[in-house]
């Protein structure tokens, strides 16, 4: 962050100072809101959450090197008190950003978020210092934190922003107010807490209404191959870009296909040029997450050639997405296991499925979670789909929802050993581990409260020399 004093800070959030010695000290290290995390010069905002105070825990955070304390009540350090620990910090992000005058792009979707804001953020860091979400903090309190990371010399600031019910993109957008804006797709993740894709359309729709009109500078960033995102046109007075395969789409891809290992290949076309890109990622469906990444790099003044080998030559950042590993005795295994709905669900069987030409493929999946009325039906297409694309096993994992993965495969008609229901992440790795073959390729997905990453650390244990491929 840049280095504010903490009566700057005060001032700012509208708190009260309490225990400092000097209120021109300032604050030199990153704002946290784990004490473990504190380095010296940091600033660390004590949160109160339903297992742990971080109250309790700000003698610690001092003595680790924190200048204050960021909090609700006093607490026997330094401290600036306010009565918003989580409104303070996003006063502070938005104060940060404002001063910083850095790009702001900021990108929302239902599925693929978080790939494509590593692909941007790989290809942006190219050009200029560039600072990006890590992983999936993409909601109220991780968001500002990685805002306050940025520094003078940051040009471009990637901001993944998550909703989980209307107004949640607005209040983001609010914080750190992006100039580029780009929306991915509207699909079905957490339709049982929206009720439907029309109000995840309304929500992811936000972003594009957050942005400055077309003669300020603004941009909407809109997947054409999408209705409803597409739709969002009409929502936003910023200039409007389109990314797909569509014939209109100002960048788009010709000539699809996919390698022998499963990377997409493509021919990328811009309005100022076209270039030839082969993704290290797996997977036809990071065509459209490239795309977007390139449209928005295509905005911020980036040729045709530049952006092509940057994305060539970009690699997976988060960890359990599509991340590939092959043993030494040949078996892969596809650790896609952070996170999992339909959309994602069908991407990940169809990728496992090219890399597996040839080979024996087992999908071992989970539960997708928050999926409201619709959970029966959807956890029974993609069990049909597992089927369908002749995906040689499905390992069903965990409890009811597993077993109507399990009943969509039995009823398109997977019978006998082809399809099998386990109960939990460790009886799957009995079964792996007694029937895998060198050559096998092994798909393990699932939400993230399943923790299906425990199925393929476990099927890598004393494998430590294998590779790690797309990194």
């Amino acid at each position: 962050m840049i280095a504010l004093s903490l009566a700057e800070i005060a001032e700012i959030v509208g708190g009260q100072s309490y225990d400092i010695p000097d209120p021109a000290t300032r604050v030199t290290g990153p704002v946290v809101i784990d004490s473990r995390k504190v380095e010296p010069g940091s600033l660390f905002a004590a949160f109160a959450g339903e297992n742990v105070d971080g109250h309790d825990y700000a003698l610690r955070a001092v003595d680790a090197g924190a200048v204050a304390v960021l909090a609700t009540r006093r607490v026997g350090v330094p401290a600036i008190v306010v009565d918003d620990v989580q409104w303070a910090l996003g006063a502070l992000a938005r104060t940060v950003v404002e001063r910083l005058g850095t790009q702001v792009v900021a990108l929302t979707g239902s599925a693929g978020k978080t790939s494509t804001k590593d692909l941007i953020a790989q290809v942006l860091q190219r050009k200029a210092p560039t600072v990006w979400t890590p992983g999936s903090l993409n909601n109220e309190i991780g968001l500002p934190l990685t805002a306050l990371t940025a520094t003078e010399a940051t040009e471009h600031l990637v901001l993944e922003m998550g909703a989980r019910g209307i107004g949640h993109i607005r209040y983001l957008t609010e914080l750190t107010p992006p100039r580029i804006g780009l929306v991915l797709n509207v699909g079905t993740a957490h339709i049982g807490e929206f009720g439907g894709r029309e109000q995840i359309a309304q929500a992811k729709g936000e972003l594009v209404e957050a942005l400055p009109a077309a003669d300020k500078g603004g941009v909407a960033v809109l997947n054409a191959d999408d209705p409803l995102v597409r739709a969002m046109e009409n929502r936003t007075h910023a200039r409007v870009t389109l990314f797909g395969e569509a014939d209109d789409a100002h960048v788009r891809a010709e000539n699809v296909r996919l390698t022998g290992t499963g990377q997409p290949s493509f021919r990328l076309h811009t309005p100022t040029g076209c270039s030839d890109v082969t993704l290290r990622l797996y997977g036809e469906h990071h065509v459209s997450n490239a795309l977007a990444a390139a449209a928005v790099a295509h905005e911020l003044g980036m040729s045709v050639d530049e952006i092509a080998t940057a994305l060539s030559e970009a690699g997976t950042l988060s960890r359990w997405r599509m991340e590939v590993t092959e043993r030494p005795d040949g078996v892969t295994i596809v650790n896609d296991a952070y996170n999992a709905n339909p959309e994602s669900m069908r991407a990940a069987l169809r990728a496992l499925v090219a890399m597996g030409k040839g080979r024996r493929t087992w999908a071992v999946l989970g539960q997708m979670a928050e999926l409201g009325d619709e959970s029966l039906a959807e956890h029974d297409a993609v069990g049909r789909l597992a089927v369908r694309l002749n995906v040689s096993k499905l390992v069903a994992v965990g409890g009811r929802e597993a077993s109507w993965l399990q009943l969509g495969a039995y009823n398109e008609g997977s019978w006998g050993e082809e399809s099998v229901h386990v109960s939990d992440a460790q009886a799957a790795i009995d079964l792996l581990r007694s029937e895998l073959r060198p050559g096998d390729v092994v798909l393990v997905k699932a939400s993230r409260s399943v923790g299906l990453e425990r199925v393929a650390q476990a099927l890598l244990e004393n494998s430590t020399e294998g590779e790690v491929a797309g990194r």
